[in-house]
């Protein structure tokens, strides 16, 4: 699996084009539609939990990394995608969800969560130790960062060794970039990581990793993430400007076994995700931007519903995530600044899709579930599908797809990593 993982990066090294689109959800139709894309294009597929969704104790989706690797794993044998074509990975793995402790408590809970992603078959580790703990100064200091992610790959290391297997283990580093979950402000310029930034990275990464006697895992280090210059706050996109990043571009020049990361490529266009991927951005991570167009579908079908299925019987999934927004707000409220009328807005359209939190709420999943059985057990009008998928309508009418509510909701998550796979695998 890893190996799948390594030959893109080969590719790219060797002067190709080429890259691969990280998916990083925890909902199963996000997951379905990433499956799917994979074993209709002949390529592979890799998922990503991030520290906040997936912990050893559960994260806000309830799954441990067993848990999770389960899901992926379920959805993907169910769809026909052999396993050897899924690669799993881990995304800020590091003391985040524990740094309101004092650091060496922070990180024996990190060195945990490694272990436990390790355990679980994940081989792509992107460790993140630049969170202030209670008792560290802020910002971390390069040396503090560096020395806790050299730790978490000796435990890494270590929990593969225990298990009497060879590492195949790829890392991550760096990570210039919002804390999971997002960006908490309205962004008004974003620069680019600086040359001079990102070598010291590596360079104390580097010395980190020599000074755990690791050196034979410096190779195993895939990607380096930097900010490219894009971004995305409620209502706006930050787009890549490529002419910002030609010294950047070089400084993996010296790196034969390493490309670059990009976060947050979400809601960028074909062309500038085309663009980042040639210019060394190799691995390209979507995740509210693909929740978001799965908010898109099912709301266009909870609309669908309305002018099909007597009131009583309907879903009302909007109303519902509505209510269950207000009655927990801790997943946006922080987030979403404004009048009551700018945040009502918010908590539906917004980039950032603070709403992603809410689907496996169980008020919400009964609501998702009720719609889509409400509307296959009836048949669609295909006026009633153009007006509100109009995509997926012209597919029906060539004959390329199903008139079917889960078959529209997948296609339409997959024109997002449609868009991702012209970026990264041109040719296909």
């Amino acid at each position: 699996m890893t190996n799948l993982l390594l030959d893109t990066i080969r590719r790219h090294k060797a002067g190709e084009a080429v890259g691969v689109t990280s998916v990083c959800s925890a909902h199963p139709l996000v997951l379905e539609a990433a499956v799917l894309q994979a074993r209709d294009t002949g390529g592979y597929v890799l998922v990503e939990a991030t520290s906040n969704q997936v912990d050893q104790t559960g994260g806000y989706t309830g799954m441990r990394p067993s848990d999770f690797r389960e899901l992926v794993h379920g959805i993907a044998e169910r769809c026909g995608l052999p396993l050897d074509r899924v690669v799993l990975g881990g995304d800020h793995l590091g003391p985040n969800r524990w740094r309101n402790l004092p650091a060496e408590q922070a990180m024996q809970h990190a060195d945990v969560l490694v272990a436990a992603y390790v355990a679980a078959g994940f081989t792509k580790i992107h460790l993140d130790c630049t969170f202030s703990c209670a008792d560290d100064p802020t910002p971390i200091t390069d040396d503090l960062a560096a020395d806790r992610a050299a730790r978490l790959i000796q435990v890494a290391e270590d929990t593969v060794t225990s298990q009497g297997l060879v590492s195949e283990l790829l890392y991550v580093i760096g990570t210039e970039v919002p804390v999971p979950g997002g960006a908490h402000e309205t962004l008004e310029e974003l620069q680019p990581t600086t040359p001079d930034a990102a070598r010291a990275t590596l360079l104390r990464h580097h010395q980190a990793i020599t000074e755990h006697g690791l050196d034979d895992v410096w190779p195993r280090i895939m990607a380096l993430v930097v900010q490219p210059g894009v971004e995305f706050d409620h209502l706006r996109v930050v787009d890549y400007q490529r002419e910002r990043t030609t010294d950047l571009r070089k400084v993996l020049a010296d790196e034969p076994h390493m490309v670059f990361e990009a976060h947050s490529t979400d809601y960028q266009t074909v062309e500038a995700l085309t663009a980042l991927v040639e210019d060394h951005w190799a691995v390209l991570k979507v995740g509210p931007g693909l929740t978001f167009a799965l908010r898109e579908a099912l709301f266009a079908l909870a609309t669908i519903e309305e002018a099909l299925i007597a009131s009583p019987d309907q879903s009302h999934l909007p109303e519902v995530v509505e209510r269950r927004m207000l009655a927990e707000p801790s997943q946006w409220q922080s987030y979403y600044p404004g009048s009551a009328d700018e945040q009502r807005l918010a908590r539906r359209y917004s980039y950032s899709d603070r709403l992603r939190y809410y689907w496996p709420d169980q008020e919400v999943n009964f609501a998702q579930e009720r719609l889509l059985t409400n509307l296959a057990s009836v048949e669609l009008p295909l006026p009633l599908i153009s007006a509100h998928l109009p995509d997926q309508y012209a597919r029906i009418r060539r004959g390329e797809l199903a008139a079917e509510p889960h078959t529209l909701v997948i296609d339409h998550v997959r024109d997002v990593l449609r868009a991702y796979a012209r970026a990264c695998v041109p040719d296909n």
